[in-house]
């Protein structure tokens, strides 16, 4: 006689928790930025809750997030750059030398003198830090003060415009002069100016550079674990250099931006941008631990960054609140980190 045993049925499996840390971190830039937009519509409708001042938001947003794009891959890939803003204000003095020297024109020969200047100074962080070995937050600590340094240099401690004294009006008929100004009427087919455009541009060129391109699966493996990558044959010390030189020809274009919003080569001028485009990229989802980090979310985090400085003018709030809602936006972000890595 056969004994049948019972089958007992299968567990169902029990459904998994949400996990609302984790959605919080992915989701992150675009909450915040959804708060910041309703904080300040509730505060101040008038006047921060017009077209021109999303225009506004956005000429300004333009400068900070192409940097961002640039900072997003040193630190995708373990690295640092406290030297970023004091590399724009050096090439934007290098912009209004060169055009200065032509009357006011060349702008094309002087905008890609920025980028040059901007990508060169980044590629010697990189040899410093690929060659010496030294962390990159100590050498672009020391590049921060060397570069500003030589920036009142070569601009004399003074503003530099582009057009000779005699002629203050000459570059207004280049396209420099444009690119980040308010459009005009005939011109409202474009919705935002140039300059917001390029930045757009270049963030879906990054985009698909980190995810289609061997380059961008080689800078994620190193900032994931460094020896990890060398074992799997990745030229670590060359990728470094391609990344930073890549980098700073971001920074460049950031201080053609800048130097067209501006109308001046400034030595001082971006004095703590440093701070505002590194949050930019935490904000985005960026880990300062290596590994991670989203184009998508460096924009929408320079946005951010951008909103609440013009929310806090809007409300006629002192600098120093503008720069404590950093400092706490970007430990907010910081403090994300441990779960985006065991969502991982």
């Amino acid at each position: 006689m056969t004994t049948v045993t019972p089958t007992t049925p299968h567990a169902q499996p029990s459904a998994r928790p949400i996990e609302w840390s984790v959605i919080l971190s992915k989701l992150g830039p675009v909450i915040g930025l959804a708060f910041v937009i309703t904080l300040f519509a509730v505060k101040r409708y008038d006047t921060f809750f017009t077209i021109g001042n999303f225009e506004l938001i956005l000429r300004q947003t333009a400068v900070v997030g192409t940097a961002a794009l640039g900072m997003t891959l040193i630190i995708i890939s373990g690295g640092i750059d406290l030297s970023v803003a004091a590399n724009i204000a050096l090439s934007t003095i290098v912009i209004a030398r060169i055009m200065s020297a032509h009357g006011g024109h060349a702008p094309t020969l002087a905008a890609l003198a920025g980028v040059a200047t901007s990508a060169f100074a980044s590629l010697v962080v990189a040899l410093m830090i690929v060659g010496l070995r030294l962390p990159p937050f100590i050498v672009t600590l020391g590049t921060w003060g060397s570069y500003r340094g030589v920036a009142k240099w070569v601009a004399n401690n003074s503003y530099v415009y582009p057009s000779p004294v005699d002629n203050p009006d000459a570059w207004n008929d280049t396209w420099l002069y444009g690119l980040l100004n308010t459009l005009p009427a005939s011109r409202r087919w474009m919705l935002v100016p140039l300059g917001v455009w390029v930045m757009i541009l270049l963030a879906a060129l990054v985009a698909g550079m980190l995810r289609y391109t061997r380059f961008g699966r080689r800078t994620f493996a190193i900032g994931s674990n460094e020896l990890t990558a060398r074992l799997c044959g990745i030229p670590v010390e060359r990728t470094k250099l391609l990344i930073y030189l890549c980098a700073g020809a971001l920074f460049g274009v950031a201080a053609v931006l800048r130097f067209s919003y501006t109308g001046a080569g400034d030595p001082v001028g971006m004095n703590g941008g440093e701070l505002d485009i590194i949050a930019a990229a935490v904000i985005g989802g960026a880990s300062l631990s290596g590994g991670q980090g989203s184009v998508l979310g460096a924009v929408l985090g320079a946005l951010i960054m951008t909103m609440v400085a013009n929310g806090c003018t809007k409300l006629g709030l002192p600098n120093y609140v503008q720069e404590i809602v950093t400092g706490a936006i970007i430990i907010f972000a910081c403090a994300l980190d441990p779960q985006r890595h065991r969502r991982g």
